[in-house]
């Protein structure tokens, strides 16, 4: 992959990693954190209280790698946060942010700073998730990860639900979701299972 570099300017940068589950975003996120924790560069990583599956307090990947992180309920939240040395800050999960958020990552930029944003572009329906697509249109680079399709094993760019469940938000992991390809990627997959279980309660 060609990693593009922007002109030195006192104007920071927005990065976004973006793709379905399992496609290695946190991940990504974490080994782009260490690179600046090693050229000792101040950073700083928040994620949505949501999020608590791994672990309440640190970005956790789905292997288990790990940073400390602020968890924060609203944007703005970050401001509260911020120290004047930080020259790096990080945002898992930012699907799950308001609009807010866009404002946030685009101000912390305009101030010269480096604001890594990782995130579900797409939905479990497939449609744009929350306000990853307003992310990525101010986005100055733009990383799409690709997961492994569990029914063929081709390139993954969508989300399965795999339960009765037609909520917007569900947080889950591996009982819940699994990567496909979009050949084998099926919307109505929730909206059968909530008709299998009727089906047997009416047993």
């Amino acid at each position: 992959m060609t990693h593009h570099r922007l002109k030195n300017t006192t104007y920071g940068v927005i990065e976004t990693i973006c793709g379905c589950m399992y496609s290695g975003k946190t991940e990504e996120l974490i080994r782009q954190i260490k690179r600046c924790e090693f050229a000792k560069q101040k950073y700083q990583v928040f994620k949505p209280q949501i999020d608590k599956r791994y672990s309440e307090t640190e970005v956790s990947s789905h292997n288990q790698d790990r940073i400390p992180s602020i968890v924060i309920n609203e944007p703005n939240e970050v401001y509260q946060h911020l120290k004047h040395n930080t020259r790096v800050v990080g945002i898992d999960e930012a699907q799950f942010f308001e609009k807010g958020i866009v404002d946030v990552i685009t101000k912390l930029a305009n101030h010269g700073r480096r604001v890594l944003v990782a995130g579900l572009d797409t939905d479990w329906q497939g449609l744009p998730f929350g306000s990853m697509p307003e992310i990525l249109a101010v986005s100055d680079i733009i990383h799409k990860q690709y997961a492994v399709c569990m029914v063929c094993g081709d390139a993954a760019t969508r989300t399965q639900r795999l339960v009765n469940s037609q909520e917007d938000i569900l947080v889950g992991s591996f009982n819940i979701y699994e990567a496909r390809c979009r050949e084998h990627f099926d919307p109505q997959l929730s909206l059968r299972r909530k008709f299998e279980d009727q089906q047997e309660l009416n047993l």
